[in-house]
């Protein structure tokens, strides 16, 4: 990815209309790469079917999907977007991955986290007329048990709008937690408001913030929570600010290390799971790329991504 210069992150800095990462170059900040690829159907439900995903049994016995596909995600994105048994409606042309350079930073208030990027030759798909590309960022605190094996896959149900046992229904990424009961379609009963106020509160949902991106405009931001259902909050605590340079996009999010009951708190000493996403060519729901379950710290630690002062 290329570095942008200061020119370039002014630009960005007054279509944002926001301020708070401007004292950070992040030209001198330690990037990692990742790849985000194409998934296709593969639902939570046939992750764990051992007939259908021969690593079932190692994803029940505590091995996370990163423990045996890290580092073939450009020929998963291919293989999923091609195979008509686990992707009943292709779109032609489509590139099966994307690669994408992860950069994190603190102060004593912000978390940062910056993501470079470019969508490559993509097919329009028609899905979200308004947005071309979005960018979304998902973590948990350990309060959702299985996000540290899969990740974001845990809220992606066989049950989902344009999922295989979806139908007609609209229904958005939830958490099995929040369900009565599961089945290899996914769940349909939801339990009693008071069951997941409890859950809630002990902090059994996943965090979510997404940025949607239009060259030379201010990205639209929400932000949100995931446990029966994925819902936006309707004043967001995450900003963001984005510029596009020749194709590429630089994308950086920012909130509160503690942004209140509704967020995970982000403190030192402690491991967080983060996963990725990218719509990208007109894409809509599950038509977008995805990380594997990667990890975030403060200042030190054995995490994917260390974010420093």
């Amino acid at each position: 990815m290329k570095f942008f210069t200061s020119c370039a992150a002014l630009i960005g800095l007054l279509i944002s209309g926001t301020h708070e990462a401007q004292a950070i170059d992040w030209s001198e900040v330690e990037g990692k790469s990742i790849t985000l690829f194409y998934p296709a159907q593969m639902s939570w439900e046939l992750v764990l079917t051992q007939s259908e995903h021969g690593g079932a049994s190692k994803f029940k016995d505590g091995k996370g999907c990163r423990g045996c596909h890290e580092g073939d995600e450009a020929d998963s994105g291919n293989l999923l977007r091609n195979d008509k048994s686990i992707e009943a409606t292709p779109i032609p042309g489509k590139p099966g991955s994307i690669p994408v350079t992860v950069k994190t930073a603190h102060d004593a208030e912000r978390i940062y986290v910056h993501l470079e990027f470019a969508p490559g030759k993509q097919p329009d798909a028609g899905m979200d007329k308004d947005f071309a590309t979005k960018v979304a960022v998902m973590i948990d605190d350990g309060g959702v048990e299985q996000a540290k094996l899969a990740g974001c896959w845990v809220a992606c149900h066989d049950n989902v709008a344009r999922m295989p046992s979806a139908g007609d229904k609209d229904t958005t990424k939830y958490l099995t937690s929040s369900r009565v009961a599961m089945s290899r379609k996914g769940g349909e009963e939801i339990k009693p408001a008071a069951a997941l106020a409890k859950i809630r509160a002990e902090g059994g949902f996943l965090e979510y913030w997404q940025a949607r991106l239009k060259p030379g405009a201010a990205p639209e931001v929400v932000d949100g929570s995931i446990l029966e259902k994925r819902e936006e909050h309707k004043a967001p605590a995450v900003t963001a600010e984005a510029v596009e340079t020749d194709g590429e996009w630089a994308v950086t999010f920012s909130r509160k290390l503690k942004a209140g009951a509704a967020y995970k708190d982000i403190v030192p000493g402690k491991t967080y799971t983060v996963g990725f996403s990218i719509h990208a060519g007109h894409t809509a729901k599950r038509f977008h790329y995805v990380s594997f379950e990667k990890t975030l710290a403060l200042d030190s630690g054995e995490a994917d991504f260390i974010a420093k002062p």
